[in-house]
């Protein structure tokens, strides 16, 4: 009978790199997805509102350039979250191709329980607040670069 056994000349998967930030995404989420419901959101929904809480009123390509999502990925996230009453779409006045996200009273009032949950996100990390602090910087500068060499 003959055993599997690891090749020396293949990439293994615990060295890359990718896998690391792709497992602690995974990880991350999984945080998020227990928290969430209290909110009502999905993660998605999660980071557009985000980006609504810290500006309102911004355009479609506005949300997607912040969140590094095209209109096509949005617009049926957008479309669910207006059902649910959370945002309101207008098209602007001075360029119908363009959609204006602004929350609604709904939308405005989950801030204070999303402030209240990023205590709760950052002790599931069991880390040091500076250390986060430098690990998302430098996790952001590795996207700059990753987006301008990809």
């Amino acid at each position: 009978m003959k055993t599997k056994t690891a090749k020396a000349d293949a990439p293994r998967l615990d060295d890359q790199l990718c896998f690391a930030l792709y497992s602690t995404s995974l990880a991350m989420s999984k945080v998020y997805r227990k928290l969430l419901p209290k909110l009502g959101l999905t993660y998605s929904q999660y980071l557009v509102m985000m980006v609504l809480w810290e500006q309102d009123g911004v355009t479609v390509t506005d949300i997607g350039d912040r969140l590094f999502l095209d209109s096509a990925t949005l617009t049926p996230l957008l479309k669910r979250m207006e059902t649910a009453g959370l945002i309101s779409r207008t098209r602007a006045a001075s360029d119908e191709r363009q959609v204006i996200i602004t929350l609604t009273k709904n939308g405005d009032t989950l801030r204070q329980k999303a402030m209240e949950m990023h205590g709760e996100v950052f002790c599931a990390t069991e880390c040091e607040l500076d250390e986060l602090i430098e690990m998302k910087e430098k996790l952001v500068n590795l996207r700059s670069k990753l987006a301008k060499n990809g």
